[in-house]
């Protein structure tokens, strides 16, 4: 074959595979020596001149150790057709290869179809990664696709001549999905396998709901409004929370549109899914209340340290809160980042009655008065020996219950609490770090939920554990198992 004509082929390869002219020269190179090994029992290298199309083939030798007879470890042996000693190699470095040029033979129908063969699983090589290359860039985007088959709850899809997967997990629960139907999905993640490209896709992700919504509202893909979270029960319910650049516009508006159109239309792709658009808030506490839409919150606690909300509605609001299975908090759960804990207003009542009460008893204990006095603190906001301690004299002495005299005492006391406690922590810390696994800021939060003994670690429960700070669950396991076993708790 002329050089001419080479390049000819070479280019008809590349533009029916959309594949580099580069990788099918290297695909062919690679098949001559194939060929040419398979006939002669010889290892060769075929190189093809980029300029004139010429076949240069070379034979080589592999270099190994002086006097090795295995060349590797699989203990292939020594071949002289095949390998050279070091000593032999003029100063050529073991496992590089010594050439020298041969004529490049003839090939015959069988060579021929080898070279064939070759040339058409590395062109197959190269087009799967082009492929790869291409949708991986693609990786986050909603796509639509054609229902090829359905096979064990799986369904294969044609994505304009490359074919897809969503598995019976990625669909949307009692979806009917049939051959030649048109949908769309989101593309999660894209493999490279001996049997081709294989593109995963899915229905149920979060990703799939915002990136809808961004293709139905322009001024979501324009940037005016910005899509702050998303939670999803698929196929029954979501949440998404939204924001605007501009305070003039109306992001929760723009994001139903007119009727209720654009909703409707991402609603109708995610098979009837129900979408709550709600509104964004720097605030966590406010963006809370706006998640629990429908209901309608009466009162919230944020304990910032446990990442926990308690959220009060009143009675006939209870159920709307929970959802349906416990739907509608979990969403709110979800799109937020906080554990949140709904319950009636008399619950709510009963159980900031009980923190009072408790942290009375702790304060009355630390500070060394009664109950009353400490309740009288509590009612006036001061419920810590640091808020006690740093407050203005004048103020506390302005309580009708208390005089000079006597908010001289409760400070003076509040201060000696305060160092008594830092002396204890900071021995509590000292022990706790003797548990392996236990760090500097895994003891500081121990200290702080009052565990501050390894004998109270031994104890915890992981999820308890996790709940004082979260440090996966292998972690939780062994610092528990370690405090239990310096506790002597297997002897």
């Amino acid at each position: 074959m002329e050089g001419k004509e080479l390049f000819l082929m070479v280019e008809a390869i590349s533009n029916e595979k959309d594949i580099t002219q580069e990788d099918v020269i290297e695909a062919l190179e690679e098949a001559m020596a194939v060929a040419t090994k398979k006939r002669n029992n010889i290892e060769v290298r075929v190189s093809v001149d980029r300029q004139s199309g010429e076949f240069n083939t070379f034979r080589r030798w592999m270099v190994i150790e002086d006097g090795a007879q295995c060349v590797d470890d699989e203990g292939t042996e020594f071949d002289s057709e095949l390998h050279i000693y070091q000593a032999d190699a003029k100063g050529y470095e073991i496992d590089a290869f010594v050439e020298e040029p041969m004529e490049s033979v003839e090939f015959g129908r069988i060579a021929a179809q080898i070279v064939k063969q070759v040339i058409i699983q590395k062109v197959r090589e190269a087009e799967r990664g082009v492929i790869v290359e291409n949708f991986t860039r693609r990786v986050g985007e909603v796509v639509s696709v054609t229902v090829k088959r359905v096979d064990r709850g799986n369904v294969y899809v044609d994505m304009g001549g490359v074919d897809g997967m969503i598995s019976r997990f990625d669909l949307i629960p009692n979806e009917s999905v049939r051959k030649n139907d048109r949908l769309r999905a989101y593309i999660k993640e894209v493999k490279s396998t001996p049997r081709g490209a294989q593109i995963f896709l899915s229905r149920t992700v979060n990703e799939m709901m915002t990136e809808l919504f961004a293709m139905e509202v322009p001024e979501i893909s324009e940037g005016v409004i910005e899509i702050m979270a998303g939670a999803r029960d698929p196929g029954l319910r979501a949440k998404l929370a939204v924001k605007a650049k501009d305070k003039r516009l109306d992001p929760i508006g723009s994001c139903i549109g007119m009727r209720g159109a654009r909703v409707q239309a991402v609603s109708n792709e995610l098979n009837g899914e129900r979408v709550d658009i709600i509104l964004w808030d720097e605030d966590p506490a406010q963006f809370v209340i706006n998640a629990m839409a429908p209901a309608e919150v009466s009162s919230i606690v944020v304990d910032e340290e446990k990442g926990v909300m308690d959220i009060a509605v009143a009675e006939e609001q209870l159920a709307l809160a929970i959802g349906r299975g416990g739907q509608n908090i979990k969403l709110a759960s979800r799109l937020t980042g906080w554990r949140l804990n709904v319950m009636s207003l008399a619950d709510a009542d009963e159980v900031q009655a009980k923190e009072a009460q408790k942290t009375g008893e702790k304060l009355a204990e630390k500070l060394g008065v009664d109950a009353e006095v400490a309740g009288v603190l509590i009612d006036e906001g001061y419920t810590s020996l640091d808020e006690i301690a740093e407050a203005d004299s004048d103020i506390l002495s302005k309580i009708e219950e208390f005089d000079e005299d006597m908010v001289e005492e409760l400070q003076d006391r509040a201060q000696d609490a305060q160092l008594v406690k830092a002396l204890g922590d900071a021995e509590a810390t000292e022990v706790l770090l003797t548990i392996e696994g236990v760090d500097e800021a895994l003891a500081a939060a121990l200290v702080y939920a009052e565990i501050d003994t390894v004998d109270a670690v031994a104890e915890l429960s992981i999820v308890e554990l996790l709940e004082i700070q979260d440090i996966g669950n292998d972690n939780a396991s062994a610092v528990i198992m370690t405090a239990r076993e310096n506790e002597g708790w297997f002897d």
